[in-house]
């Protein structure tokens, strides 16, 4: 007995989000050459609900522009906007924040994500 309309084979709703993710990741993080402080204007195709400037120096805005980028931008936007050392210290709350195939995506690429100092080791309670 058939359990749903689609085929069996077809790879399920989380699988296609974390290929969608994975072909965007930069080949490294050193690739990632955003600015660390001061103000960044996103595009439209990025920031198309609310802010659209963020500026990096207050915490707050900081993350939400790393929470912005990491969930919809492409190859060219995360290597333009985001920092490596500063996706790494933001790393351990900014993991809790956005969803868990978008994280699962950059740990497994990123091994060094995944042991960033102080990360909590609590029950996962993202997003899914």
């Amino acid at each position: 007995m058939a359990k749903g309309p689609f085929p069996p084979d077809l790879p399920d709703l989380p699988e296609l989000r974390r290929a969608k993710f994975a072909r965007r990741l930069p080949a490294e993080l050193a690739a990632l050459a955003g600015p660390a402080h001061g103000t960044v204007s996103l595009p439209l195709h990025l920031a198309w609900s609310g802010l659209t400037e963020f500026d990096l120096d207050q915490p707050r805005l900081r993350m939400s522009c790393y929470r912005v980028v990491l969930a919809e931008g492409l190859h060219d936007d995360l290597v333009q906007h985001l920092d490596q050392e500063l996706l790494i210290s933001l790393w351990p709350t900014l993991r809790t924040l956005i969803s868990r195939d978008l994280r699962d995506v950059w740990e497994a690429a990123f091994p060094e994500l995944s042991r960033t100092p102080g990360q909590s080791r609590e029950p996962d309670r993202t997003a899914p």
